[in-house]
């Protein structure tokens, strides 16, 4: 198994998780062009995917949807709530619905040989969620926009030979910072996103002897992975 972050931050977030047989995206929200480019660095073709997983609705994670749907006409999965919400997104465009599949959080479905499961989390978003994929011999888990974590989230993503955790700030930084005080709170709050110092938190608890770790953006792969 394979992952890689395409793409990460407030421009735009989409990662790649595959096997020799399957190829995933999780969440597209860069320009269809950029994922396809970024596709094409690991070898993969954008016609080749054959799901595409979306985390939550906000536009940093679903901006390149609709052009991607037209173009490749992948198959999309996401709770109901967060599909709902994709189809008031305003530049989504026309889409096929049929596309669309809802998934249950808790609930295992598969993809060809990958068996995924959605996880609730914390995020100020109409029903977010993380992943984790398993061949049924490696696991991988992707959590990105977590306000906070508890020891569901941690079971949830513990055992994992390859993970990627999202974390957004300095508490520090961001409380001196420009930014306006109803962002502050929004980012610092349970609903925003995780603190580097509580992202570490996290990542100690998921440590395990055989994961692989590397920094965000490269590429996790090999017998490890």
């Amino acid at each position: 198994m394979r992952l890689c972050s395409l793409y990460s931050g407030s421009s735009g977030n989409s990662i790649y998780v595959g096997s020799n047989n399957t190829h995933i995206l999780i969440d597209t929200g860069v320009s269809a062009k950029k994922i396809t480019e970024g596709l094409e660095n690991l070898d993969v073709k954008a016609e080749e995917i054959d799901a595409i997983l979306i985390t939550h609705e906000h536009v940093d994670h679903i901006a390149g949807l609709g052009v991607f749907l037209r173009k490749y006409g992948v198959p999309v999965y996401a709770t109901n709530k967060t599909i709902d919400a994709i189809a008031r997104y305003k530049n989504l465009g026309k889409v096929d619905n049929s596309l669309f599949h809802g998934i249950q959080p808790e609930e295992s479905f598969s993809i060809n040989d990958l068996y995924i499961k959605a996880i609730p989390i914390w995020h100020d978003a109409a029903d977010p969620v993380c992943y984790t994929i398993t061949d049924g011999n490696r696991k991988i888990s992707v959590a990105t926009d977590l306000g906070d974590f508890d020891d569901h989230i941690v079971q949830a993503l513990s055992g994992a030979d390859a993970m990627l955790i999202e974390a957004n700030h300095d508490i520090r930084m961001l409380e001196v910072g420009p930014y306006p005080y109803p962002l502050k709170q929004r980012i610092l709050g349970k609903r925003g996103h995780l603190s580097n110092e509580r992202g570490g938190q996290l990542v100690r608890e998921l440590l395990n002897d055989h994961i692989w770790t590397s920094q965000q953006g490269k590429q996790l792969s090999g017998s490890g992975a």
